[in-house]
């Protein structure tokens, strides 16, 4: 264990440094995926023949392998952090754009009603209204989505990119240290578990009208989230 935070000098980076850095390449792609994808989901819902193709396509580019993503992108953007977050930008969105549409789809149809007749337009009801009671699928979708980037990452160890804790895996090899691949496994593990602890509290935090699963099951009740969500939005 003495060498398991002892970070060769060709990474250019402390332990600390890289995982910052593997967070940084690990998130970004999730938030410019989360960006991409609600606009696009909106749509979907708006014209429901075009969820299909959409859905069609955001899989296809998911099966392709991110090696060969990044061959594509290397001439382009380099040895760079891009050409690892733009792979992992569009494999966010197979996850992301059904989790949204099926949360804006959920919404019951009196709510929607409702909102119209207070005045509410189709972009300010689904910020305010149709969005708000998604939140739960939203987040459902970003907990595998960044679970996913975080282990994604180290893959770019294949193209040089010094910036994530997959190189400790390339080192480990080269250097014959077996920690400083227990050392990317077990920090990965744990980045991973922490990221999705915070988006369960993002959730909570953003959902508070929604009672807790232990009283549900006890009441039988299910949650109004309808009316939360109007008043919230007509202040």
């Amino acid at each position: 264990m003495s060498g398991f935070f002892d970070i060769p000098s060709d990474l250019q980076h402390s332990w600390l440094g890289l995982v910052g850095l593997h967070l940084r390449e690990a998130l970004l792609p999730v938030l410019a995926g989360l960006v991409v994808a609600l606009p696009l989901a909106q749509l979907c819902v708006r014209f429901r023949w075009l969820y299909p193709p959409v859905l069609w396509v955001t899989t296809v580019l998911y099966a392709i392998p991110s090696l060969a993503f990044f061959v594509v992108l290397i001439d382009y953007t380099g040895q760079t952090e891009l050409t690892v977050m733009i792979p992992l930008t569009v494999y966010t969105l197979v996850v992301l754009v059904p989790a949204i549409v099926d949360g804006v789809r959920s919404v019951p149809q009196e709510t929607l009603a409702a909102a119209t007749a207070m005045g509410f337009g189709p972009v300010r009801r689904y910020v305010q209204v149709q969005l708000p009671i998604a939140v739960p699928a939203i987040v459902a979708g970003l907990r595998v989505a960044t679970v996913s980037s975080i282990s994604l990452v180290s893959v770019g160890t294949l193209i040089g990119n010094q910036g994530a804790l997959g190189n400790l895996l390339n080192d480990a090899t080269i250097y014959n240290r077996p920690e400083l691949a227990w050392n990317a496994v077990i920090t990965m593990a744990v980045l991973a578990i922490l990221a999705d602890a915070a988006l369960v509290l993002v959730r909570v935090l953003l959902t508070p009208w929604m009672p807790s699963g232990t009283r549900r099951r006890k009441t039988g009740a299910r949650p109004e989230p309808a009316a939360p969500a109007l008043e919230d939005a007509a202040r």
